[in-house]
């Protein structure tokens, strides 16, 4: 028994002794390596700031129309030119252990990780200030080993040649801060007009908290969230003893004025358009800010350089420099939703606000043709009358009383056809329609058009009461020249990485989602805004433009007191303008009313130069047939106006005009359909007349 004893505690202490060793060996091994480690960072020697590279914007005609300001928004100043209630703020929330780790802070690291497992997912960083900074000097933020790894190397390269300070100073002159400001001076300058140094303790501890997420604590994007994190940062640094209770009460209680522009603005191609693309960048293919910015991207976009210039100059030229009138314009390729030109106002650098995609405005009669879309659908025909007169609608549900007014209160006190109520605007005509369909109608195809602002269920909604933006509108009026097929605006059709891998690239898909034939009848009536032969107790409201106009257009005007539209389409292009007073003041000047207008018309003469003129074609489904425009019955020899109009087959009229027979003269006596086979384009156009 004794010497089993012994043996086996020979062999205990031999395995103790190769433990020992082995753990040995490992601690040796492990600090070898990071000795290797540390005097590999030392040799490597202070880290060569990595240059950013610009992201790269393309028009459809693969010019550059735009490159990221990797220069123009950054703006180097030393730790001692920066507020230090800005650094203490930064601290406090970022590293407040900065001064005493060494790049890493292993007791942060731990906890984060804790919370992740608790949390089964990533809900806490750990990175330290060094880290972040070494990240910042990498053009890409993948998540794969091997940037961790580099990181990591980078952040030991800083710690080990550069002092805290430098690396501090580096640091806040490199975080993103968004809207393209990168670097505490750029961010001063555009959110409060003023240098770092100069920075308050309220408007640092804002500042500070903008970085976790410019998008999401920008000021100018979400106000509350931004003072939300305010109050958190103030909060932080009043535990950290970097100021008093006193002051954080007054930080929090600070009146910030935020400007929202940089001092020396550097305006490219169309930057309402840029502005879209960036936001789609961000918020539906998930590219961060700092990627956008300087990420090496290679952007492809609808837009046609030719277009926006027309746009541009045409809009200069119209409204008078005096004038406060604002402008919102859109111009779309009914074919794919392409959006090839966009103007959000009239000067960027005074205001960046997007008049054609943010603004909300009330459409006028633009909307009518959705509406009537809808009743086309139902049985309506170009030639469908309706009584205009002043009208008193009762609804016997609330006993409430609707009583619309057509412009300048004038009515026909007649029947009018569906074909002169576009022509001429009628609004009497339009609310019957509307009440007659069920105001669901419109609610309904209001939607199928991808309008995305709700319409009410009300009467005066078929008058435009109920808001929508313009781009939204242009794209509907696209789906009218592009013969029904569903399109919605596209402004990027390609995104390729820093190494040419491609990010995204837009599909095609064909939809069609409205009769083709009622399309056609609808898109043939709203040419009629130009034919004099549909006037009637007012003149169709297009007259004033027509003799600018040299090729076929189908398109509605609108109007309220404080907004002027315009919106309409030649075969191969659809545009639209809003002008107005951003406040909704109501405008009064009769020249300010035709700034829309004559907006629209000198835009599609000068963008469509050069190119084939185009004709609508009509579908299979239509016939063409001369009536008479005032009573939609077939015109006979006697009639004085006759007009070619378009009918859904099956749908025209069978009835005579007999009011310009004579005793002699047949009831019927029909004036013979004009032949349409191998017609030449400025023999077409004359029809639609």
């Amino acid at each position: 028994m004794e010497v089993i004893t012994s043996s086996r505690l020979q062999k205990t202490k031999k395995y103790v002794r190769a433990a020992i060793i082995l753990g040995l060996f490992f601690t040796l091994a492990i600090l070898m390596g990071l000795a290797g480690l540390l005097t590999y960072a030392k040799i490597q020697g202070p880290p060569p700031l990595a240059v950013p590279q610009s992201t790269l914007f393309y028009g459809a005609d693969g010019s550059i129309i735009g490159e990221s300001n990797s220069g123009e928004k950054r703006y180097w100043v030393h730790l001692e030119d920066i507020s230090p209630d800005l650094i203490d703020a930064t601290l406090s929330i970022e590293d407040k252990g900065f001064y005493s780790h060494h790049g890493f802070d292993f007791k942060r690291i731990t906890a984060a990780a804790l919370a992740d497992m608790k949390a089964m997912a990533k809900v806490q960083g750990a990175s330290t200030i060094s880290q972040q900074y070494s990240r910042n000097l990498f053009l890409t933020h993948d998540k794969t080993w091997k940037r961790k790894i580099s990181e990591a190397l980078y952040t030991l390269r800083l710690e080990m040649n550069y002092t805290k300070e430098e690396i501090l100073e580096g640091y806040l002159n490199t975080i993103y801060y968004g809207h393209g400001a990168y670097g505490v001076q750029a961010a001063s300058q555009f959110y409060f007009g003023k240098d770092a140094a100069e920075l308050t303790t309220g408007e640092s501890a804002m500042l500070a908290g903008i970085p976790k997420g410019p998008s999401l604590y920008s000021p100018l994007d979400s106000y509350q969230a931004a003072k939300d994190r305010q109050e958190i940062i103030l909060n932080a640094m009043k535990k950290e003893k970097m100021i008093s209770e006193k002051d954080a009460a007054k930080g929090k209680a600070e009146s910030l004025n935020i400007v929202g522009e940089y001092p020396h603005q550097s305006i490219e191609t169309a930057p309402y358009f840029q502005d879209v693309v960036k936001k789609i960048l961000r918020n539906q293919l998930g590219i961060d800010d700092r990627t956008i910015e300087l990420g090496g991207l290679k952007v492809y976009t609808t837009l046609n350089p030719k277009h926006q210039k027309a746009a541009e100059e045409v809009i200069e030229r119209e409204i008078k420099p005096e004038s406060d009138i604002q402008v919102g314009f859109t111009a779309i390729n009914p074919k794919n939703g392409y959006v090839t030109a966009m103007v959000g106002g009239r000067n960027y650098e005074e205001s960046p606000f997007n008049r054609a995609v943010q603004a909300v405005r009330q459409p006028g009669s633009t909307i009518k043709p959705l509406l009537y879309y809808a009743a086309v659908e139902k049985g309506f025909t170009p030639s469908t009358t309706m009584r205009s007169e002043l009208t008193t609608f009762k609804f016997d549900e609330d006993q409430s009383e609707y009583t619309p007014h057509n412009f300048n209160n004038k009515y026909a006190e007649d029947d009018i056809t569906l074909a002169q109520a576009i022509a001429i605007s009628d609004n009497v005509y339009a609310v019957k329609t509307h009440l007659f369909l069920g105001q669901e109608a419109l609610v309904n195809t209001a939607k199928k058009f991808g309008l995305s602002t709700p319409i009410k269920k009300v009467p005066s909604s078929a008058l435009g009461t109920s808001g929508a933006r313009v781009v939204d509108m242009v794209n509907a009026y696209g789906m009218f020249a592009n013969g029904g097929y569903k399109i919605s605006p596209v402004f990027i059709t390609k995104v390729e990485g820093f190494g040419g891998e491609i990010i995204y690239e837009k599909k095609h898909e064909k939809e069609q989602v409205l009769d083709p034939d009622a399309a056609y009848v609808m898109t043939h009536m709203l040419s009629g805004i130009f034919d004099p032969k549909l006037n009637d107790y007012s003149t169709v409201t297009g007259i004033t433009i027509r003799k600018h106009a040299t090729r076929p257009y189908a398109g509605k005007s609108g109007t309220t007191n404080s907004d002027n539209w315009m919106i309409g389409y030649a075969p191969q292009l659809t545009a639209g303008v809003w002008t107005g007073y951003d406040k909704g003041k109501e405008i009064s000047l009769v020249e300010d009313k035709y700034y829309a207008k004559n907006i629209w018309v000198h835009f599609m003469e000068e963008a469509l130069k050069g190119e084939p003129v185009k004709s609508f074609k009509p579908t299979k489904n239509v016939k063409g047939y001369l009536v008479n425009p005032h009573n939609g019955k077939l015109a006979t020899k006697g009639c004085p106006v006759q007009r070619f109009t378009y009918f859904i087959k099956g749908t025209e009229p069978t009835e005579y005009c007999d009011e310009h027979l004579t005793e002699e003269e047949p009831a019927k006596n029909p004036v013979p359909e004009p032949k349409e086979k191998e017609t030449p384009w400025y023999k077409k156009w004359t029809e639609w007349f």
